[in-house]
């Protein structure tokens, strides 16, 4: 699947959103890729996430591990279509944490899932989590790298799409200068 036509299951579903975003990392933008509005298109949905899997394939992971709740549906379909295991760590009193019973096997080889990274912090918390269970991670993977490779992990990373949103630290946003308002938060960070 090229860029273009990942772009193009976004926009067909209603998954980019224009206006002033808060985003999860706390930078303003003014784009928002919400892939919720893809991932309730099930024929779409199937269609980026067999792609995404053909470039995980090579890591051969055995879990997939990913961060709630933007990648639940994300890593629950990629795990389907590989055969695989499918975890998801969430926060508790602010930390990435295993509930539900959930673990990993010491070696487990895992591939850690989000849809949309921008800076990787939440990539980077569930990473360090999956180490701290004694798990091997192989790669990480997204739907959409708003960094344009820029963002780094250690540890490969997969992006279906590439694509550079500008945004902004809140003390330099355009649009708050500009008398925007205040931004909207799209993004699942303070779910409770």
């Amino acid at each position: 699947m090229t860029d273009k036509e990942v772009l193009q299951c976004y926009e067909k579903t209603g998954g980019v959103l224009k206006g002033h975003f808060l985003l999860t990392s706390g930078r303003h933008s003014d784009t928002y890729m919400q892939s919720a509005k893809l991932f309730v298109h099930p024929e779409e949905a199937t269609k980026i996430v067999a792609a995404l899997a053909e470039k995980v394939a090579p890591y051969k992971p055995e879990v997939v591990v990913s961060p709630a709740v933007g990648g639940i549906i994300l890593g629950y379909e990629l795990a389907r279509q590989m055969g695989l295991t499918d975890i998801f760590a969430e926060r508790e009193n602010g930390e990435m944490t295993f509930r539900r019973g959930f673990e990993l096997k010491k070696g487990a080889r895992v591939v850690v899932v989000e849809d949309v990274v921008t800076t990787g912090g939440s990539v980077k918390e569930v990473i360090a989590l999956c180490r701290a269970h004694g798990a091997e991670v192989v790669a990480c993977a997204s739907v959409v790298d708003r960094s344009n490779g820029k963002v780094e992990f250690d540890v490969p990373y997969v992006p279906l799409l590439s694509m550079e949103v500008t945004s902004w630290e809140a003390a330099d946003c355009p649009l708050c200068k500009a008398g925007a308002g205040a931004p909207y938060k799209p993004g699942s960070r303070g779910v409770k």
